[in-house]
């Protein structure tokens, strides 16, 4: 529950805002003078002050000096005589969030406060999602606080000072560069090269000369002799992106490559010795290749020596506030912006949609946030249409190892239907329930059930 204090010299006053705020639920103290109100900002972790400007003593802009000296981030809002034109405007030059005038609207009033404690709020958690970014959830750019993410980076730390062939396996965009490059850093080898090649973007003779370098007139284009990757990234690390695109001619040489850790240029005879630590990296199912016989068993084993296998974000939606935190920082800095918040809404929003693009598809929409949006906060209207309405939601059609409750499942998806069909609707209820074949009362009857907000 909020906390607001209500200072001003007339106690008719005070009892007026005490009824009015207390109905609104929030906690109330009051305090008749300044000197009163210091004591009370002391003794509690107050929200909000509302004070009036004119009291003998200490007075409302005194009080708002020392707040904004001593109580950073606490939100001000003055009390002014009507036609006092003024000194409102000394007051919001001074820090003061808002201002109000006697004789009050009501409506107004409470809209005012509560949009002051909204702003509170935000700003709040902001900070809590630095502070927690600044300790363990942050690993070598690779953001996340869910046991999942922590078991990896737990790996990370153990593995990276040994030379084992590590296997990362994720969908696309969930970051197997990034943790491929955490362990090369990591490790005993980070003075030397980090190098990465997508084995999928090349045809087979060009990925084979670029992985072990080849002989000037090997083949028609090579004019001159050229090192490999292997070469180039010697007591180094190499990354074989998508591994699993690999020709199985071409699997054949890296399996003797890793086997005898030698190589031999294209159209060359010498054997060259190498030293490097070898991750791959896939987004497909080896299993399930090579038992269609496009992957090579043996190969899998060698390189499957250690396993991280990084999870969908729609497995970790507790990491979106954190990865949104982080993104916003990142392109505040690039478009060399104010630092912007996002709304509830949007928030919500993200928790919601299924990510099939992942992180890589999470920081875009941040990136094109960033630079659309206008205000301090990036709403609905800066971000694209098909994430807050998609045409499908993503069920999952496999069973994680520990299971899951079907009931739940089925509710959670229940409900984020009814959600996004009070959003599409612009929250008529009527229309939300003839677009899910449901009557008025069904719709309501959901709507308690699951606590959605109308």
């Amino acid at each position: 529950m909020n906390k607001v204090l209500i200072v001003d010299d007339e106690k008719s006053i005070l009892d007026l805002l005490s009824m009015v705020f207390k109905k609104e639920g929030y906690i109330i103290y009051t305090a008749l003078s300044s000197q009163r109100a210091l004591e009370i900002l002391d003794e509690h972790d107050i929200d909000l002050v509302i004070t009036d400007i004119r009291m003998p003593g200490m007075s409302g802009l005194d009080l708002l000096s020392y707040i904004k000296e001593n109580y950073p981030g606490l939100p001000v809002i003055m009390i002014t005589a009507y036609g006092s034109t003024r000194e409102a405007v000394r007051a919001l030059k001074a820090g003061a969030l808002d201002y109000i005038t006697k004789p009050f609207d009501i409506d107004e009033l409470k809209i005012v406060v509560r949009n002051a404690l909204h702003k509170r709020q935000l700003e709040q958690e902001n900070i809590r999602l630095r502070k927690e970014l600044s300790k363990r959830y942050s690993f070598e750019n690779i953001v996340g606080k869910s046991k999942k993410m922590q078991e990896i980076f737990n790996l990370i730390e153990k593995i990276a000072p040994t030379d084992a062939t590590v296997l990362i396996c994720g969908e696309s965009g969930t970051g197997k560069e990034l943790v491929a490059k955490a362990i090369h850093y990591k490790s005993l080898r980070r003075n030397s090269k980090f190098v990465s090649i997508n084995c999928g973007a090349l045809p087979e003779n060009l990925l084979e000369s670029e992985l072990f370098g080849h002989v000037k007139g090997s083949f028609t284009g090579a004019y001159s002799d050229k090192r490999g990757l292997f070469e180039v990234a010697n007591n180094g690390t190499v990354l074989l992106d998508e591994i699993g695109e690999m020709s199985p001619m071409t699997q054949v040489k890296l399996l003797r490559a890793l086997q005898e850790r030698k190589i031999r240029r294209v159209g060359g005879i010498e054997e060259i010795e190498i030293d490097v630590r070898i991750i791959a990296a896939t987004n497909q199912n080896l299993k399930e290749k090579i038992r269609k016989g496009l992957f090579r068993e043996d190969l899998f084993y060698r390189l499957n020596v250690i396993n991280i296998t990084i999870p969908p974000l729609r497995e970790r939606k507790e990491d979106i506030p954190l990865l949104v935190d982080h993104f916003i920082e990142k392109y505040s800095k690039h478009f060399k912006k104010d630092k912007k918040r996002i709304s509830p809404d949007v928030m919500k929003v993200f928790q919601n949609y299924h990510w099939p693009g992942n992180i890589r598809e999470l920081e875009n929409v941040i990136e094109r946030a960033m630079a659309l949006a206008q205000e301090e906060e990036i709403t609905i209207n800066d971000i694209p249409k098909e994430i807050i309405y998609p045409t499908t939601i993503e069920i999952p059609v496999s069973i994680p190892d520990e299971g899951f409750n079907l009931n739940s499942h089925l509710e959670e998806l229940s409900r984020r239907y009814i959600e996004q069909a009070l959003i599409k609707t612009e929250r008529n209820m009527k229309k939300a329930a003839e677009i899910l074949g449901i009557s008025y009362r069904s719709l309501r009857h959901y709507i308690d059930k699951y606590q959605i907000k109308k």
